[in-house]
């Protein structure tokens, strides 16, 4: 039995602009045009639409993957180019990185079933949300990984194991899909409890590295790049909201005020 088509939910055709939100899907380091091309197809299968790349290897824009979209040509032409994940991930509050190999980072992990439900939560919430996708031959990196809250994982045949880029976007989408139903209201506590952005978690990480950086903390160069790839875990690790990224840099900036009156 095949997919389910929108169709047949009541989805009609609409452009980019008249599509409802739904997840970023963030491509790193892409290798072929094509594949970007299909992936832009599986999504817009499933109402995706805001597609982000960071140095494609394929350049951009590419005859390639226009010619692979089979017509998702809005998606393509809406997507947008970024130099890190760091970047295409800054106004996210919640981030899945889609792996196939164990890693050493403590990151919970997910499946593509639950994935697409707690997706759909966030966004019910009001939360802007993505997933992540690495390179085909090597998939993401620790340094890409550590900007998601969970890894996504599907199960799949343990002797053959091997998804392209647009069939693991397609897998993800579908469950996306899945999971919809009746839109709950957004919860009356969801504003107080919401997850900071990924760029609150990037500045609150930078303020506090350029205040060590005056005490003379890191002391070399090579120790200062591995710990504070070290405070990242941790700060990512600890689910910290809005108003607990206020109070941590409102605390550090008193601190760096005080230590500084008294010299």
């Amino acid at each position: 039995m095949g997919l389910p088509s929108l169709e047949g939910e009541g989805y009609k055709a609409a452009p980019i602009d008249g599509l409802p939100p739904a997840p970023a899907v963030i491509l790193v380091g892409t290798q072929l045009g094509e594949n970007i091309g299909t992936t832009a197809r599986a999504m817009l299968n499933f109402g995706l639409h805001d597609l982000r790349l960071v140095r494609p290897k394929c350049g951009w824009p590419s005859i390639k993957a226009l010619k692979a979209c089979s017509g998702a040509t809005e998606v393509l032409n809406a997507a947008r180019l970024y130099q890190s994940v760091e970047e295409a991930s800054a106004d996210l509050r919640l981030v899945y990185a889609t792996t196939a190999r164990p890693r050493d980072l403590p990151k919970p992990v997910v499946t593509a079933v639950e994935a697409g439900r707690k997706l759909r939560d966030g966004m019910a919430d009001g939360l802007a949300v993505g997933v992540l996708f690495g390179p085909e031959r090597t998939g993401l990196s620790n340094d890409d990984l550590i900007h998601a809250d969970a890894v996504l994982t599907v199960p799949l045949n343990p002797g053959y194991s091997s998804l392209n880029l647009a069939q693991a976007v397609l897998l993800i989408a579908y469950e996306w899909f899945q999971a919809g139903g009746p839109e709950r209201p957004a919860s009356s506590t969801a504003a107080a409890r919401r997850p900071a952005t990924k760029g609150e978690l990037v500045g609150l990480l930078d303020h506090i590295a350029g205040e060590l950086d005056q005490t003379g903390f890191f002391r070399t160069p090579e120790r200062r790049q591995s710990m504070l790839k070290t405070m990242k875990v941790v700060i990512q690790r600890a689910g910290l909201r809005e108003p607990d990224i206020h109070l941590l840099r409102g605390m550090i900036k008193a601190l760096a005020e005080g230590d500084r009156r008294s010299r």
